[in-house]
């Protein structure tokens, strides 16, 4: 199959990038765009996971006002080198999740950072949704509960406010891939009036 200039054209777009990755993911999915959309995404997870160990050397931070002056956020988005943190687009992710971080008042950056504790408060909040569902079901009702409530608070699981189709998590993964670097949100700061 021929791959065309539109396809990768689009798949750059969409993603970010290189080209040859982008044909790469093409070839391998027989020219359909979507399965190559899933095909950058899976290898973009396990090239984070490959550089996670990676020091961390530089940075941006992100700062995002809205407009109503009531609330503000501020993320320290990490990478490796100055190179990479002087980058305009690399700047720009640390200011658009600085955008979501102000709209959607995560309240965590990673699942890990959930204790035992407030696990355990939350189970006990949901226990009583699931009380008179059949027993075999209710472990199954509970577990997708909590996924969903921290699936809200977790900024890594959020889906974008600019486009629902990625996580953050999937934003940081491609900034990995198109960078060739770790990529790690360090740390979000929201302040709001209300």
């Amino acid at each position: 199959m021929e791959i065309t200039s539109a396809q990768l054209k689009e798949l750059r777009d969409y993603t970010g990038i290189s080209v040859m990755q982008c044909k790469k993911a093409l070839e391998e999915a027989g020219g359909d765009m979507d399965k190559a959309k899933i095909i950058l995404q899976k290898k973009g997870g396990e090239i984070a996971l490959k550089k996670s160990d990676r020091a961390l050397g530089a940075g941006a931070i992100g700062s995002y006002v809205h407009s109503t002056n009531e609330v503000a956020s501020l993320v320290q988005l990490s990478c490796e080198t100055d190179f990479v943190s002087k980058n305009p687009e690399f700047v720009a992710l640390a200011k658009n999740i600085a955008m979501h971080v102000a709209a959607q008042a995560p309240l965590y950056i990673r699942r890990d950072e959930v204790t035992p504790e407030i696990l355990e408060k939350a189970k006990e909040v949901f226990m009583t949704e699931v009380v008179g569902k059949p027993a075999e079901m209710q472990e199954k009702i509970l577990a997708g509960k909590l996924d969903a409530y921290f699936k809200d608070r977790i900024l890594m699981e959020q889906p974008y406010i600019k486009d629902g189709e990625k996580t953050i998590g999937d934003l940081v993964s491609n900034a990995i891939q198109k960078f060739g670097e770790n990529v790690v949100i360090s740390s979000i700061t929201r302040i709001s009036i209300k």
